[in-house]
Parts: C-alpha cells; structure tokens; sequence
C-alpha cells in the first residue's frame, strides 16, 4: 500500500461518521507502522472523540505501543481545546513520527496552525494528500465554518425529457432503488431537508432517512399562508422527526394546532412572493443548523437558484420518457431569458446508479444581469 492507499483507507473510516457530527467535519485517521494499518479511528459523533484520539485509544485497547509509527488523517489535527483537547497534542505525546495531512482546516482557530504545531515538535508533516478527494468530504463544513451559513444541495430526480411526474401527476418512482438508496444517504449527510408546500399537497412525503441506524434530518416546509394539513404525514410524525413550518402570514389557530402536533412554527417576510430564503438560512446558520437538501418542488427550487442560496445540483437522471405538455418539471419560475442568462455548473461528475444516472456540479457562482 502507498500513502494515497492510506489516505483512502483514513477516507472511508471517515464516512461512517456520516449524519452524527454536524456542525463538525467527517474525519478518519489510521496509524501505520512498516506499511500495515496498526489502528484506525473516526470522529463518531458531535462532541465525542476526535478521529486521531480515537485511533489512539484503539491502540490502547490493543495494547500497542504505536510510538515512531506515522498517522495518516483526513483533515489537518486542531490544535485548540474545544468539546475536546487538542489533538496536535495527543500526536505529539504518542510519539507518532510523521503526520500525512489530506484538507488544510479552514476554521480559523486551526488554519495552518495544526501542522505547523506538529513541524515545531520535529514531526514529520505531508501535506494535500488525496486532498481533492478530502476536501469533497467536507464541503459543507468547509462553506458553514467559514460563512456560518448552510451549505445548500438542490437535489431533484427526473427522465430523460425532464419530467418529474406523468400527465396525470402519478411520479413514484421515476428512479429505481439504487438511486433512491443513494437519497437517502444524502438526508442523512444533510442536517437539514427543505420542501415547498405544493410538494406536501401532491405527494403527502414523510423526507424521513430510511437508513437502517439512520437519522432523521430537520424537515422544513416553506408553507406562506400555512396550507399544510394537520392529517398530513409531515404534521402527523412531528412529534417524533424534528419537523419546522416556515410561514410568511400566522394564521393564530392554525399555528397553535401545528404546535400542538409537535411542529416550529417560524414567520419570516416573505421575499419575491414566497418565503425569503435567504433570511431563512442566516437563521438557520444562527441555530448551527450546516446543511439543507431542497427536495421539491419547481417553484422551490427556482426560487432557491435564483436568490443563490444553492451550492450543488444533484440531478438524478432515469432512462425513461414520459412526453406530454405537463408543467412537471424539476426546476420552475420564470425560467431564464437566453441560455447565456442560465445557471451553470462546474466541476461536474457523472456517476451511474444501476440503470440510472447522477449528474452533480457546484452552482457557479456569477452575474446573470
């Protein structure tokens, strides 16, 4: 094995903290001595040990002394005393002798200062290793740690004339298993699922995780004049899944009856007729709340693209054709006046699900005036 095949074995030690550790970073760490994997950790959960500290007790467990050994770890050690004590000084202590680092932390209390702690030990330190791959891991840390809002995932599955439900409005299931096991690992990265109230009137969803293990992300519906029925699946479980009505007028009676049911009610003004999401997201950055994934429906999502809250698209493609004059498409609103007048993606990827395709990209951030 060479450093990258470290680095990835580190990566997907990572993942498995995956939904349990917002608003902190997803981070795998694994020591190594003559070339063999000796111990490996991961930051499991919010506030518990970080992924370098649980390799070292890992090592303990074990009995194994992994002085002069080397450490491969997904992001840059911090080396400041926060839910936990610094972990530059767990590496020093432990005798590691080299460090290989993936991403650079961004968070300024770390920012460089996590391996230049380590190079004034006499600690070997590497860094950018699979840094591309690292960095990808941790993009919504990365946006929240150094704007202190969420990062914004516009996910949408559609066929291949871009439809997202037949003439009659019948939609299930447009992608196949693969695809929706896929959605369901993406509720559980995300802290957050947003919806339009025309997607609750249509389909009556639950956007809970079903992942076995799995957790519940926030459930937020941009409801203006509060239309959501109290028989709904969303108000009817909100006693157990976390679950906010974003309104823009409060109806007093509907409002107390939501909150009977274990609903937030939260009013913001409204912004282009609907709900102003940007003030709805620096509220949610302000709660600690990292990531939302908008799922539904047209009018949503344009609202979202075009006040540039979203950070990625996540379109999921099926090999199939409804045709017809519906108005069932992904994405609504007004639409753009010319192509050059399109939102654009960069940094693209396409990756097949059994049959159905994942088209994903960064929303480029430019004028469109």
């Amino acid at each position: 094995m060479d450093r990258e095949d470290f680095m990835q074995a580190a990566l997907d030690s990572a993942e498995n903290g995956m939904g349990f550790v917002n608003p902190n970073p997803m981070v795998g760490a694994v020591i190594v001595r003559d070339g063999k994997i000796i111990a490996s950790g991961f930051h499991e959960r919010y506030g518990s040990l970080h992924a370098e500290r649980s390799a070292f007790a890992q090592c303990n467990k074990k009995g194994i002394n992994c002085a002069g050994a080397d450490m491969y770890v997904t992001l840059e050690p911090c080396c400041h005393h926060g839910k936990q004590p610094p972990c530059t000084e767990a590496i020093a202590a432990h005798g590691i002798r080299h460090v290989y680092i993936g991403s650079s932390d961004p968070n300024p209390l770390v920012s460089g200062k996590g391996a230049a702690f380590l190079r004034s030990r006499g600690i070997g330190v590497t860094e950018g290793v699979l840094k591309e791959k690292c960095d990808k891991l941790n993009e919504i840390f990365f946006k929240f740690i150094t704007t202190g809002l969420p990062f914004v995932t516009l996910k949408y599955a559609m066929t291949l004339d871009g439809k997202t439900a037949c003439y009659t409005g019948e939609s299930k299931w447009i992608t196949g298993e693969t695809a929706r096991r896929h959605v369901h690992r993406e509720r559980l990265r995300h802290a957050a699922i947003m919806a339009g109230i025309g997607t609750v009137l249509a389909d009556d969803p639950l956007l809970t995780c079903r992942i076995e293990n799995g957790r519940d992300p926030l459930r937020m519906i941009c409801d203006t004049h509060l239309r959501i029925p109290l028989d709904s699946n969303i108000v009817r479980t909100a006693e157990k899944v976390p679950t906010m009505i974003v309104c823009g007028e409060e109806d007093a009676q509907k409002a107390d009856a939501l909150k009977n049911a274990g609903c937030q009610i939260v009013c913001l003004p409204n912004g282009n007729g609907g709900t102003d999401l940007s003030a709805l997201m620096k509220m949610l950055g302000e709660k600690k709340i990292d990531s939302v994934l908008i799922e539904g429906g047209g009018t949503l999502a344009w609202s979202a693209l075009e006040c540039s809250i979203v950070d990625k698209v996540m379109a999921y493609t099926a090999p199939k054709i409804f045709g017809g004059k519906s108005p069932f498409t992904p994405v609504g609103g007004k639409g753009a006046k010319s192509p050059a007048k399109a939102f654009m993606l960069e940094d693209t990827t396409v990756t097949a699900l059994d049959g159905d395709i994942l088209i994903e990209g960064r929303v480029k951030k430019c004028s469109r005036d």
